[in-house]
C-alpha cells in the first residue's frame, strides 16, 4: 500500500520540521517538500508500538482517506512506508480547531453557526455517499485550513472511520468519543451512517449555547443521558436562540437514527438554506462558557484521548 521506500529516503522528498503534534504511536511534523518548498503535515507512525490489529486499522485509514477528495476534508497526499515507519502526508492546517477560533474570534451568532454547520453536513454528505462512516465528529477533529476570516473548515483524523460495501450493511464496534457518541453505540445495537449526524447535533447545540447537551462527572450516568436522549434548553442560555434552530438540533439529536435527520435533510432545513439564522452574536457568557468547555477538553485530552475500541467495549459491558 502506498510507496515503499527506506525510512531515511523520506528526507530525499521532504525536510522535516518542528512538531506539530503526538501521540502514543504517532508524531505529526511540518514539513516542506523539497521540489517545490510547498508545506505539509507527515504523520509518522511507529509501527513498533502497535499490534497487527492496530496496524491494519492505520492501512485502513490510508485506505479510505485516498478515496477522500472534498473540500471540507483534509487531504491525503500520498503514503510511504518502511519496515518501521509509515508516513501520511497530509494537507497542513493552521486554522486551528473549531472552538478555539470561536473563542478567539470573541464574538459568534446563530448565522456563522449555521454556515459552519452548512459545510460539516455537506461535507458528510459526500462521505456517506462514497459508503464513509467517520464515526468520530466533534469539535477536536473540525479544523480550520489557515487563519484567514474565510477559510475552508476541514474534518480531520479518520483514524476510527469505516468503509461500507454495502448501503445497507450495519457496523458493530464500539468506537467514538463520551459525550459525542450515538445512543444506538451505547446501546450496542447494530448502527450506520447516522451516528455521525447525532455527533454534528452535540456540535451544533454547544456551538448555540457554550455547553454539551449531556453532561455528568459519571460515567455510567453520561451514558444513561445519552441513551434516552435526556437533554433540554435551558433558560437563559437558550432564550434568545430562534426556534428553527432548536429544531435542527432536535432533529439530530434524535434517539431513534431512523427519524434522525440525514445530511440532505440538514442541507434543506429551513435554518440552514432559508435565511432563518439569526446575525445578532451572543453574549459575553457565551465566549467564557465555551473557553472554559475547551480547558476542561484540552485537560482531558492531556490524561486520555480517545477511548480505544477495546476499553469501550468494556465500559459498554460495566454500564448497560
Amino acid at each position: 500500500m502506498g510507496n515503499k521506500l527506506k525510512s531515511t529516503e523520506i528526507r530525499k522528498h521532504y525536510e522535516l520540521k518542528e512538531t506539530l503534534g503526538s501521540g502514543s504511536f504517532a508524531v505529526v511534523k511540518r514539513a516542506i517538500r523539497r521540489s517545490d518548498k510547498a508545506e505539509f503535515a507527515i504523520k509518522v507512525i511507529k509501527k513498533a508500538k502497535l499490534n497487527p490489529e492496530e496496524l491494519a486499522v492505520v492501512h485502513d485509514e490510508v485506505s479510505i482517506m485516498h478515496q477522500i477528495k472534498h473540500e471540507n476534508c483534509v487531504h491525503l497526499y500520498e503514503m510511504y512506508e518502511s519496515k518501521k515507519k509509515v508516513y501520511m502526508i497530509l494537507e497542513i492546517l493552521t486554522g486551528g480547531e473549531l472552538f478555539d477560533r470561536v473563542v478567539a474570534k470573541g464574538s459568534y451568532s446563530e448565522k456563522q453557526a449555521s454556515d459552519l454547520i452548512k459545510s460539516v453536513a455537506g461535507a458528510i454528505k459526500y462521505l456517506h455517499g462514497i459508503g464513509i462512516v467517520h464515526r468520530d465528529l466533534k469539535p477536536e477533529n473540525l479544523i480550520y485550513a489557515s487563519p484567514l476570516k474565510d477559510a475552508p473548515i476541514k474534518i480531520t483524523d479518520f483514524g476510527l472511520a469505516k468503509m461500507r460495501q454495502e448501503e445497507h450493511k450495519t457496523m458493530s464496534t464500539a468506537c467514538g468519543t463520551p459525550g459525542y457518541v450515538a445512543p444506538e453505540v451505547l446501546k450496542n445495537e447494530p448502527y450506520g451512517p447516522a451516528v455521525d449526524m447525532w455527533s454534528l447535533g452535540v456540535i451544533l447545540y454547544i456551538l448555540l449555547c457554550g455547553f454539551p447537551p449531556f453532561y455528568h462527572e459519571s460515567t455510567s450516568a453520561l451514558y444513561k443521558q445519552i441513551k434516552k436522549g435526556q437533554y433540554d434548553f435551558p433558560a437563559p442560555y437558550w432564550s434568545d436562540i430562534s426556534e428553527s434552530a432548536k429544531s435542527l438540533v432536535s432533529g439530530l439529536l434524535t434517539v431513534n437514527p431512523k427519524s434522525r435527520l440525514t445530511p440532505q435533510g440538514v442541507l434543506e432545513h429551513p435554518w440552514i438554506s432559508g435565511g432563518r439564522a439569526s446575525t445578532k452574536t451572543f453574549g459575553a457568557d457565551f465566549n467564557r462558557r465555551l473557553a472554559v468547555l475547551q480547558a476542561k477538553a484540552i485537560l482531558r485530552k492531556s490524561v486520555r484521548t480517545i477511548i480505544a475500541i477495546q476499553r469501550f467495549t468494556k465500559a459498554l459491558e460495566t454500564f448497560k
